[in-house]
Parts: C-alpha cells; structure tokens; sequence
C-alpha cells in the first residue's frame, strides 16, 4: 500500500531516478578525476625538460639566453606546435576504436601517426637548419640570430623524438593506461638536470649541449614508453607488431590529422605575436618582461584544465565509440563543470598573490607593481582558458577537429589579435590592452566552442564514430 502511494505521487519513482542520475555524475567524476591527475602531473613535468636547458643556458650569459629563447620559441611556432597538434588526432581514432573493443586498430593507427609524423619532421628540419639566415632576414640581432640557429640545429633530433613520443602519450591516454605516462615524464625529469651538466659543463658543448639535453631526454622518455608498450599485458591486444597496413589511409588521417594541427596551432601562434607585439610598446623591456611573466603564470595554471581536456576526450571518444551517446554527453557536462572549479581556484589565488608575484621573477619594483595590476585581468583568463581547454577536449574527442579549427581562426585572428592591436596601440593600455585582446578572444573561442557542445547531437556522433571505426568492416548493430 505505501509503495502504491510513493508510486502515485512519484516520490519513490522520481527519488529513484535523481539517486541513479548522482551516482553517474559521482562516477564519472572519479573516471576524470583518475585520469586527469597523472596527467596532469605528467605535463608539467615534461615541461620541466624545456624549462631546465633555458635555465642552463641562462647561467652562460645574456647572449646565450636570447639565443635559445629564440630558438624556442620559433622552434615550438614552427614544428612542436604542429606534431602535437597533429598527434591529437589519435584523441579520436584511438579513442573511439577502444571504445569500439577494435583494439589491434590502435597500433595501426599509432604507427600511422608515427609515419606521417616523421615524414612531416623532414621539411621542418629543412626550415630549422636555415633558421638562423631566416631570422636574421627578419631584422634580429645579427649574433642572436646566428646563436639561434645554432642551437636550433642541434634541437633537430630532439623533433623526431618529440613526435613519436607524442604518438606513444596519446595511444596509451585513450587506452586509460596515465600513470605509466606520468611515471616516464618523472624519471626523464628526474634526469634531465644531469644530463644538461654533463652536455653542457662537462663536455663543454654549452647552449648547443642544452639543445642536444633536450633530444636526449625526449629519447629516454619515448624509450621507456615503447618497452612499456611491447612489454605490458596491458597492451597485449592494442599491440601487436608492425603492420604494413600503417602505409594505408594515409588520406583518411590527415582528414583529422590537418584540422587537429590547425586547431592547436591557431592558439600556440596567437600568444607568441603577442610576445612580438610587446616589443613594439613603448617601454617594451618593461612590457615584455611582465608579458613574460604573464605568459608563464598562464601556462602553468594551463596543465590542470589541459590533464581535463585530455581527460574528457578519451572519456568522450571511449563511450562514443563504444556506442554509448548519454554516457558521452554526461562527461561533457560533468567536465564543464571540473573545468569552472578548477578556473575559478587557480584565479583565486592569483588574486590573493597578485602584490607578491612579480617578485618571484624580478627584483625590480616597478616589474612586480605592474604584474600585479596584470593579475585580476590574468585570473579571469585562466578562467576562461580552462573552460575553452574542456571543451577543446570534448570537440577532439567527437572527431570535430574542423569545427575547432575553424572557431580557432576566427576566435582568435578575426577577434582576439585585433582587439589587442586595437586596444593597446590605439586605446594606448599597454600591455594591458594586449592581454584584453587575448580575453575578447577567449570569450569568442569559448562561447563558440560551448554552442557547439550544447548543440551537439550525440547519438549522430555515435553513429559517426561508429562509421569511423568500422569503415573497413561490415556495419554491426549499435546495441551489439
């Protein structure tokens, strides 16, 4: 009688329903959570390997230091940016095809990507071995120029490396196997610093030797991860040996591959004419020297929402592969959700510390006065920038690479880069009015990215997913 009365008014049936739903919800943020922390962990300390070589270079004087700040800079705008945007690709084939249980098509689709990776690598070397005669014919400084593209050169290998190792990173991510991502990352960190003294200060090769560190290092880290590969139970059944069919298809992955290397390159490159665009202020030792700082800030706060956006792809692209559209939809959501905690912490405490943290880069008072003007303005990006990072993941992770290239363009080149011009050379804010830009085009790239998601028809992406999987296959029934 009283569970017909709990049935009548829907108490019982409704409270039923809303404890199912928190459930889901609480095990999907343990699914993000387990995957987002190692990480993103392991990004920052790959990070560390670049980090590390600057500072060695820094100790053997200032022309030193401009010349492989150069170099790694132009280094990540013209070959890094491009093979890690174009290893995100896999986020989708690997991705879907796990969720799909068609696990031999994750070798093929890693040694694909190692293929094309590495093919792409040569025309890159090409431009990077005349990059010292390319930057001087652009007006640099003819001795930091010339250092520059010395150390470029011997950054070659480290290239090759870099995009295997990119390849390796995301075939095991898609597979949920992070930790021995982060475990790799660490040990290689853990070394680095010896490697850089004994490259640099033992064998006397200086910031050549802190270039060469860095290929090093990258070796060290894709080596551990190939003999995890062949050696783990793990990934018994998603590797197998090489296959010739990695020389097909070629077509087919670029159709993802190019507009992936798009959608991140599109971003990387905005903040870097912003660096340029710092050096035409008035003042710009000063504006470059908080821009700097800013940048720094920006990238680190970047690793959380960046460990979710990895996160959410795989989540996204397993459960669409799978054939489990609602389950997709639920990560997105719950991802958004992450993402806007994560943001409004990390600005937070950059409010809080806005009056001491130019003094963690510089003595000089006016740097520090100037950064913590910047930081208010820095927090509210770092706000934004996690919640475009999540929703980055969850375009990736549905194999819309196009769209996200397209919103990136015009995110940033028609909205954002203008803007910053505009307000900072017309409406005279400085480099204020450069990060502004930035902001405008943040709030377009998000806004965007956010319709995109919120009108997205899962169950069509799962059929797509399905038809990416099984393309070479006879179509088998989505309840199967």
């Amino acid at each position: 009688m009283e569970a017909a009365l709990l049935d009548a008014t829907g108490t019982g049936k409704h409270g039923s329903n809303n404890e199912a739903e928190a459930g889901a919800v609480v095990r999907e943020v343990k699914k993000q959570l387990y995957l987002a922390g190692p990480l993103v962990v392991g990004f920052l300390l790959q990070n560390m390997v670049q980090m590390v070589s600057v500072m060695f270079v820094g100790h053997l004087g200032e022309l030193a230091l401009a010349s492989a700040s150069l170099a790694t800079s132009f280094a990540g705008v013209t070959g890094f940016s491009l093979l890690a945007g174009m290893a995100c690709s896999l986020d989708t084939l690997c991705g879907q095809a796990f969720g799909a249980g068609q696990h031999h098509q994750l070798g093929v689709y890693k040694q694909r990507a190692m293929v094309v990776l590495a093919l792409v690598s040569v025309p890159v070397a090409v431009v990077w071995t005349y990059t010292g005669e390319i930057l001087a014919w652009c007006g640099q400084d003819p001795e930091i120029a010339a250092g520059a593209g010395s150390y470029i050169r011997w950054l070659i290998p480290a290239l090759f490396a870099y995009g295997a190792l990119q390849c390796h990173v995301r075939f095991l991510q898609t597979q949920n196997l992070v930790v021995p991502v982060m475990l790799s990352a660490g040990a290689t960190a853990v070394c680095h610093p010896a490697v850089c003294w004994l490259l640099v200060r033992a064998l006397g090769l200086g910031r050549n030797g802190a270039a060469l560190a860095n290929a090093v290092s990258y070796l060290a880290n894709l080596s551990f991860l190939a003999v995890y590969v062949r050696a783990s139970p793990a990934c018994k059944s998603t590797w197998t040996c090489f296959s010739a069919e990695a020389f097909r298809g070629v077509p087919d992955f670029l159709k993802l591959a190019v507009p992936s290397a798009v959608m991140v390159c599109m971003e990387w490159w905005s903040f870097e004419l912003l660096v340029l665009l710092s050096g035409l202020l008035p003042n710009p030792k000063l504006e470059t020297a908080v821009l700097s700082i800013c940048l720094n800030t920006s990238s680190l706060a970047f690793m959380a929402p960046l460990g979710l956006g990895a996160a959410v792809s795989t989540r996204v692209s397993n459960e669409l592969g799978a054939g489990r559209p609602q389950a997709a939809r639920l990560a997105a959501r719950v991802v958004v959700l992450l993402a806007l905690i994560v943001g409004m912490s990390e600005g937070l405490v950059m409010v809080l510390v806005r009056d001491l943290w130019g003094y963690a880069y510089s003595n000089e008072e006016e740097v520090a006065r100037y950064t913590a003007r910047m930081m208010p303005v820095l927090a509210v990006s770092v706000m934004l920038d996690s919640q475009q990072c999540v929703l980055s993941g969850v375009v990736r992770g549905s194999g819309r690479q196009k769209t996200g290239a397209f919103i990136n363009l015009a995110a940033y080149y028609l909205a954002g880069i203008p803007a910053a011009f505009a307000f900072a050379f017309v409406c005279h804010l400085g480099g204020m009015g450069l990060w502004f830009g930035i902001l405008c085009g943040l709030v377009v790239q998000m806004l965007s990215l956010l319709s995109v998601t919120l009108c997205t028809n899962w169950n069509e992406e799962a059929l797509n997913a399905k038809s990416r999987v099984f393309s070479d296959a006879l179509p088998v029934d989505m309840e199967t």
